[in-house]
């Protein structure tokens, strides 16, 4: 009796790790999980105590479909503050979280059997997210010396007369690649060429490690046309649970976009709506502490997986997730249908620490791991890992 789509639809690997770690705790049994991506930091607590007034001043009804005005017009600010772009409070529409904002897009631009592009490795949702708008996932495979970043030529390559989008997240989750000016100037050469969407997934814009972060639409007047740039407050501001995401985009969309909202979930929520406008106007000290323990992070990994020569990582330059090179461990498991799957398993029930497979995000031969907890932790999950891999 269910629909087609769903029957097309895979499960969330990420879902999965977290649902397997739930019930070892639940019978007494400790796990490392390093497969969590949100930040270990709290919302700060002025941005509770914004959230607590809105409630006493009866902030609480409903309001315009694209999100309050006074949300939508210090996102204007911080676009222009951050990214140098030019928007009106009329083309931004605020969302229950950067998921939601994607869907919006997605079912506001394409057609049954139009094409997305995805470049390997993407992030989990993305190919569901566009097979349950009834459209078509165009996965590229990507190349581990360029960091996983599509060129113009592979891009080129996989466009067909049905492409209506290509995605770009940047920084990258799983990898923490980042894009230069260039790299994303030749990209907007064939987008605009190609007359192709740009979806810039930018939601760990705040954390990188010291590169110059350039958002898609700065690019030229036409890349800003045809970029629907997506970001939101849970990376930046530790607020996941409070589910506000937000796009940025020309205002044909924008109308699109908020007359999809306002029929199916008519806004996020008011009060989270309000607790994002001091998260966006007054969290930057939070933001910059979080990063700059994330950088130890990231710095203190580097030293422990050259301990492990077995594998290997991409140096990540933002997010806060290592992408660790497994094949070489394939020799090992001959007759085993994905590398990555039996590795992470191995991992959870024998060492009892959770990573997740690379096959989530389209590359087998990778696991994730995500160092968005205390190093303590991470240094316990790395040792694991080398006393699995010494093991075999």
């Amino acid at each position: 009796m269910l629909c087609e789509r769903i029957s097309k639809i895979t499960p969330s690997y990420t879902v999965g790790i977290t649902t397997k770690v739930k019930a070892l705790k639940r019978q007494g049994i400790d796990v490392i999980n390093l497969g969590v991506g949100e930040p270990d930091f709290p919302t700060p607590d002025k941005v509770k105590e914004a959230a607590i007034k809105a409630i006493h001043e009866n902030k609480t009804k409903y309001d315009n479909p694209a999100g309050v005005l006074e949300l939508r017009e210090a996102i204007v600010k911080k676009l222009k503050k951050d990214n140098q772009l030019d928007y009106d409070a009329d083309q931004i529409v605020v969302s229950s979280g950067a998921k939601h904002s994607i869907t919006n897009a997605l079912m506001a631009i394409l057609n049954p059997l139009d094409e997305v592009i995805i470049p390997i490795p993407y992030w989990v949702s993305y190919p569901e997210m566009v097979k349950l708008v009834g459209g078509i996932p165009v996965t590229v495979e990507t190349k581990k010396e360029n960091h996983f970043k599509i060129t113009p030529e592979e891009f080129s390559a996989a466009i067909t007369p049905r492409t209506k989008m290509i995605f770009i997240t940047n920084p990258s989750n799983p990898t923490g690649a980042m894009y230069t000016a260039e790299e994303l100037k030749a990209l907007v050469k064939v987008a605009v060429e190609k007359d192709i969407y740009i979806l810039a997934d930018e939601i760990y814009e705040k954390i990188n490690f010291g590169h110059e972060f350039v958002a898609i639409a700065s690019i030229s007047k036409e890349a800003y046309d045809l970029t629907i740039t997506v970001n939101g407050l849970s990376k930046s501001a530790s607020m996941t649970g409070w589910r506000i995401g937000y796009t940025a985009t020309n205002r044909e969309l924008a109308k699109a976009m908020t007359s999809i909202q306002g029929h199916l979930v008519s806004h996020p929520s008011t009060i989270s709506q309000w607790a994002a406008v001091t998260a966006l106007e007054n969290s930057d000290e939070e933001t910059l502490a979080m990063l700059e323990v994330y950088w130890q992070r990231r710095d203190r990994l580097l030293e422990l997986f050259k301990e492990i020569p077995e594998i290997s990582v991409i140096e990540p330059q933002g997010a806060f997730y290592f992408f660790i090179d497994i094949s070489g461990l394939k020799e090992k498991f001959p007759t085993e249908k994905s590398l990555s799957l039996k590795v992470c398993d191995d991992l959870l029930e024998k060492h009892r620490v959770a990573y997740v497979p690379g096959i989530a995000f389209g590359n087998d031969d990778f696991m994730r791991m995500s160092y968005a907890t205390d190093m303590a932790t991470i240094e316990a999950g790395v040792k694991a890992l080398k006393d699995y891999v010494d093991s075999l």
